[in-house]
């Protein structure tokens, strides 16, 4: 089994690979369907993903109240877990901030969150008070961590003026290499943790698609950078070698796609989801496979060609806040 890593340096180790739960989210579930999803968090609890992440935004706060929820169920839970959550404001304001932490731990049910990050930095403008929140809350015993997503090295530096960075959260996977230039160098040198997110490209590396895509005509997803016409059909041939390299190696290309991620400098952990039990095993596979170095460097040999199809637009997702 992998090792566990450190994350910050107010929390204790876990495993590196974390449960991200921004699907958790989406709308507010039947019972059925929320029954699913906290099968899923206790299976990947169980397997050993101990680092939970949400976000006020995803579904209004239904993705903190549904782990908040999963933590009531179990007191030994808490004690076991990393948990993160974050904050996607538009108020530049201490106050904005300081109250958004206090409204996701009401919805966590927690006195105690191990990382608070500012999801989203807003283009051209000051993040200090933002940052002093977040330090003012670390002192208070409110928060364990602060991290900050989506960042560049020159936001980074603006608020590291008045709080200690610990982590930065960054969309990065083997169609998305980006920070490699900059920000994962940057932060390793300065002990930084890198959490990656986006760990199979919105389900491209799970080896969810065909050549030709069929997404309803308002399909979220048709917004992608990587779906775009032309782009898709420059990567597919690279999708494709993955999938032969995954196959040769007897897993699950998730598997290895989060594997490649790990073993890349600087990379401290990778989020994936699970939204049934099957998903969280697999996931929870992926800490115990052994694989050899020789196929994550095919993996990257690979991913080195599908690279030059991918323009440099600043995140997969068209999203500038």
């Amino acid at each position: 089994m992998l090792g566990k890593v450190q994350i910050g340096d107010n929390t204790q180790r876990h495993a590196p690979i974390g449960l991200g739960c921004s699907f958790y989210g989406v709308a507010r579930y039947d019972e059925s369907e929320a029954s699913g999803l906290l099968d899923a968090m206790a299976a990947s609890l169980q397997g050993g993903i101990t680092h939970f992440d949400t976000a006020h935004a995803y579904g209004d706060g239904e993705s903190e109240r549904l782990i908040g929820r999963f933590l009531a169920a179990d007191a030994s839970r808490r004690e076991r877990m990393l948990l993160a959550s974050k904050a996607n404001l538009t108020d530049l304001t201490v106050e904005a901030m300081s109250q958004a932490i206090e409204l996701s731990r009401n919805r966590l049910g927690i006195d105690l969150i191990d990382i608070y990050y500012i999801h989203w930095p807003i283009t051209n403008a000051d993040l200090r008070p933002w940052a002093e929140a977040l330090e003012t809350a670390r002192m208070r015993g409110r928060i364990r961590a602060i991290g900050v997503s989506n960042f560049s090295i020159a936001q980074i530096e603006q608020v590291a003026e008045v709080a200690q960075i610990d982590v930065l959260q960054i969309g990065y996977n083997l169609l998305w290499r980006f920070p490699e230039v900059d920000l994962i160098p940057y932060c390793h040198e300065r002990g930084i943790s890198i959490i990656a997110y986006s760990a199979l490209a919105s389900g491209i590396l799970g080896g969810n698609y065909q050549r030709q895509l069929s997404f309803a005509p308002h399909d979220q997803r048709w917004s992608i950078l990587h779906f775009r016409d032309g782009i898709w059909d420059a990567l597919y041939p690279s999708v494709v070698q993955f999938n032969e390299v995954a196959e040769r190696a007897g897993l699950a290309l998730s598997q290895l796609a989060l594997r490649w991620i790990l073993h890349q400098p600087g990379v401290t952990a990778a989020l994936v989801s699970a939204k049934s039990r099957r998903q969280a095993l697999a996931n929870c596979a992926a800490l115990e496979a052994n694989i050899d170095a020789s196929i994550l460097e095919e993996l990257g040999a690979i991913s080195d060609t599908a690279m030059k199809h991918i323009p440099a637009e600043g995140n997969p997702f068209g999203y500038y806040p």
